[in-house]
């Protein structure tokens, strides 16, 4: 068992300077020109770029970045199943009527903060300026230019977040009536809203943390969110159940977001000590403010636009009977969770492409970005054919018991089906909205990306909500995400990364069919076995699709199988020095701090 030295204490058990890394032009470690940068770095080189060092110091990097992405993939997983203990928890003590309904009408409120602030947002912004920042420091610049950048953003974020949380709950009745104007448990919504209006402010926080220590290559700490949100969530609902009904699910909420903020913040501040020593020079740089303003515009403006679709979805279902909220989103849950996990890896290596850019090496980050892609791909087609071989048996496992009955069962199962036909295009939009991003610059494409998507799954929703009712809204959720998949796919270049398109179509169009044949197995052989339980019905199952999906990506020569996990994670070649002298524009001017920490 590895153990972590005094410079990891996050525990990833790699020693790493406090940047994450640096390297020069060339490849070759940047020697720290301050006696400070010396001293942090514990030797006279820095930490090379896991991607641009030499071939020993490179592997060694490749090396870290797996067992980043294997710490995050252990830690995901864990939250994930505390997610569904959560719901569980949530289906035993509560059922999937009325009451439900109410709090999930509430929970809305943290699943946008998540999204703007934690997992799209606010970290397509801020891990690219951090990025900037550790790279602007291992050249040397005056003071310190992450503290200096901490010290520009933080107080006014923090600022905004609380503003925003103390409007939401003030606004609670009002927000209620406009998400579900069909809602029967209107107070009660209101109520739950109010409590977990404290998560704008901790998620917000929470996700600055998260930013920050991912562009420093700490991964424990963020990776740990989760595990500790929903045992939060968990706890109070069986401590409070009984005497506050659903509201102790919301007050769960609001307990999880301090523990959220709890796991990051001694993790971050060890960071910044390390160079306490170093004043920060902020100084007002009018040219660059307003273009980070316009950054930070963009990634909200379109994390809020994606998570848009949720309060479509939740709109149609509150004129359809009791309970079709509930089935939707029990359904939601499950069904993202190959999403969940296949992003993963995009996670760990979004700071790697961020530094590439700030870097000016678009070959690095093209083929970083293209291997994600692909097997981002791969990871949640083997999930989502497994979801739609066996979703009546997932959902009976996972929920059938207490208030949540067979017909519950029945009618999620069907829901879950057809939501996981859009899990393809949730992952293409998580993967290549980071793309756009990554150079630190405001770009407006993918919010006009996103807003085409969401306009066809509101066209969509509304036609086939009456005929199909929620099974309808699930698929109007699919077809317009896989929209925006595609138009994001078909901008990437001038205004992102510059993927090689065709290259990454003829990857998709070989896993799709792949997964086509393996969710027909899976369900005839899955059927075979119903008499045995749900158990087994379930293992027979997901063991035929995860064997018959393998089989054909290996045949069709799919890349990003899933197995190469930990290859996939190596550092690409070196770049050649052609590619490190031509710099792209994102690497020259294209982003600038807002302070002028080296003048």
């Amino acid at each position: 068992m590895t153990t972590a030295s005094p410079h990891t204490a996050d525990g990833t058990g790699a020693r790493h300077g406090a940047d994450g890394g640096g390297a020069g032009a060339a490849g070759k470690p940047v020697v720290p020109p301050t006696a400070a940068a010396a001293r942090d770095s514990g030797s006279a080189t820095f930490p090379p770029h896991p991607e641009t060092a030499p071939p020993a110091e490179a592997r060694s990097s490749g090396r870290f970045l797996a067992r980043a992405a294997l710490v995050t993939a252990v830690l995901s997983v864990a939250g994930s199943v505390l997610g569904l203990v959560r719901d569980q928890a949530l289906a035993r003590l509560f059922g999937a009527g009325g009451e439900t309904d109410a709090f999930l009408v509430a929970w809305t409120v943290p699943e946008f903060a998540a999204t703007l602030l934690i997992e799209d947002g606010l970290a397509f912004a801020l891990v690219p300026m951090f990025s900037l920042a550790l790279a602007r420091r291992a050249r040397g610049a005056a003071g310190d230019p992450v503290r200096a950048l901490v010290a520009s953003t933080l107080p006014g974020l923090a600022l905004a977040f609380t503003a925003a949380g103390a409007l939401v709950a003030v606004a609670a009745p009002v927000l209620v009536r406009a998400l579900a104007p069909g809602l029967p448990e209107h107070a009660l919504a209101v109520d739950c809203t109010r409590l977990t209006a404290t998560c704008v402010v901790t998620f917000g926080l929470a996700g600055y943390c998260s930013a920050a220590l991912r562009a420093h290559r700490r991964f424990l700490a963020p990776a740990a969110i989760y595990v500790a949100y929903n045992t939060g969530i968990i706890a109070v609902m069986f401590v409070l159940g009984g005497r506050w009904g659903v509201r102790s699910a919301a007050a769960g909420v609001a307990v999880g977001g301090v523990l959220m903020l709890a796991a990051q913040l001694p993790s971050l501040l060890r960071r910044l000590k390390r160079h306490e020593g170093e004043r920060p020079s902020v100084v007002a740089d009018d040219a660059a403010r307003p273009l980070a303003v316009a950054l930070f515009a963009t990634v909200l403006l379109f994390a809020l636009c994606r998570q848009s679709q949720v309060l479509i979805e939740r709109f149609l279902a509150s004129g359809l009977p009791s309970g079709a909220i509930s089935h939707l989103n029990y359904a939601q849950k499950v069904a993202q969770i190959p999403m969940t996990l296949s992003l993963m890896l995009c996670t760990v290596t979004f700071p790697v492409v961020a530094r590439a850019l700030a870097d000016g090496d678009t070959e690095r980050a093209r083929d970083r970005v293209e291997r994600d892609v692909a097997l981002a791909a791969c990871l949640v087609l083997l999930g989502a054919a497994t979801v739609v071989a066996c979703a009546p048996q997932i959902v009976q496992l996972l929920f059938q018991r207490g208030a949540f009955t067979a017909a519950d069962t029945a009618a999620t199962a069907g829901v879950m089906r057809v939501y996981a036909l859009g899990l393809l295009g949730q992952t293409v939009v998580g993967a290549l909205a980071r793309s756009y991003f990554s150079a630190g610059r405001a770009s407006w494409y993918p919010l006009g990306a996103m807003a085409v998507g969401v306009v066809a799954t509101a066209v969509a929703g509304a036609s086939a909500v009456g005929p199909w009712g929620v099974s309808g809204i699930a698929a109007a959720n699919a077809a317009g995400i896989t929209v925006t998949a595609a138009l994001l796919l078909a901008g990437m270049g001038p205004r992102s990364v510059p993927v090689r398109v065709r290259r990454v179509l003829g990857d998709l169009g070989r896993a799709v069919p792949a997964a086509a044949v393996a969710t027909g197995a899976g369900a005839l052989a899955a059927d075979r076995v119903t008499g045995a339980g749900a158990a087994v019905s379930l293992a027979v199952g997901a063991a035929t699709v995860g064997g018959v999906f393998a089989l054909l990506c290996l045949v069709l020569g799919v890349r990003g199988v899933p197995g190469t996990v930990l290859r996939t994670v190596r550092p690409v070649r070196p770049p050649s020095p052609r590619s490190v002298t031509q710099r792209h524009p994102h690497g020259r001017s294209r982003f600038r701090f807002p302070f002028r920490a080296d003048r």
